[in-house]
């Protein structure tokens, strides 16, 4: 399964802006601002900024929505 593309992160002052294929995806400030700076150092940029974003679902949505023990919700 492929991981996350399309991220991109700026730092304006004490905020960063994660935008995803150019749109802006999310503003970090303060203490979360400067967890994600320490933390992109470290670890994977793109899936970091997928879980600060949430866009994490891969696409299988639909089929669990479908799944039988699903019906009726």
């Amino acid at each position: 399964m492929p991981g996350p593309e399309g991220f991109d992160y700026e730092v304006r002052g004490g905020e960063v802006v994660i935008s995803h294929h150019g749109r802006r995806a999310t503003v970090l400030r303060g203490a979360a601002a400067a967890r994600f700076l320490a933390d992109v150092e470290d670890d994977d940029e793109q899936e970091l900024m997928a879980r600060v974003t949430g866009n994490y679902r891969r696409g299988n949505e639909r089929t669990a929505k479908n799944h039988p023990r699903n019906a009726g919700r």
